[in-house]
């Protein structure tokens, strides 16, 4: 079964970075379930993998780590020893600098685990700034170290 974080997930498919002075909004609200800071979070060119994952987490009734860093969920839910569908998971590049294909400089991206059944030395993830949009992609594990799989254990309070 999906994980309804996952659908909401997969309903973001296809929103992607504004070029130039314009920012998309969805974007924005991804960041603003974080703590980032306000200038920062005002601009779809910051790193935002981490807040597309808080924001569908939340969306689902789950405490997120309300953190835009990525290794923030190496501590967040319960670890999981096998990934399964969904789950949150947490690489790193194994080479230094910028990396295009996750839009960080620290070499750490996060997004959902989305298909159990591709192997061959790669991790496929759902999640936000993966080449500036939400979308499927493909990891080589030869290039990226997985850190953690994760599962949500903490539901948030009901808003009154």
């Amino acid at each position: 079964m999906t994980p309804t974080w996952m659908m909401i997930a997969e309903s973001e498919l296809g929103v992607k970075e504004v070029s130039g002075k314009e920012h998309h909004p969805r974007i924005l609200q991804y960041h603003n379930s974080t703590t980032l800071r306000r200038i920062a979070a005002g601009k779809d060119e910051t790193p935002w993998c981490s807040s597309f994952v808080n924001w569908c987490l939340e969306g689902a009734g789950y405490v997120g780590t309300d953190s835009a860093r990525a290794r923030s969920w190496l501590w967040w839910g319960a670890e999981l020893v096998e990934p399964r569908l969904g789950c949150v998971t947490i690489i790193k590049r194994r080479a230094r600098g910028a990396d295009a294909a996750t839009g960080g400089r620290l070499g750490y991206h996060v997004g959902f685990y989305a298909d159990p059944r591709i192997s061959g030395g790669y991790t496929r993830l759902l999640g936000g700034n993966q080449r500036d949009q939400v979308k499927y992609s493909s990891y080589p594990e030869d290039k990226y170290e997985i850190k953690g799989y994760r599962w949500p254990i903490e539901r948030q309070a009901p808003k009154t």
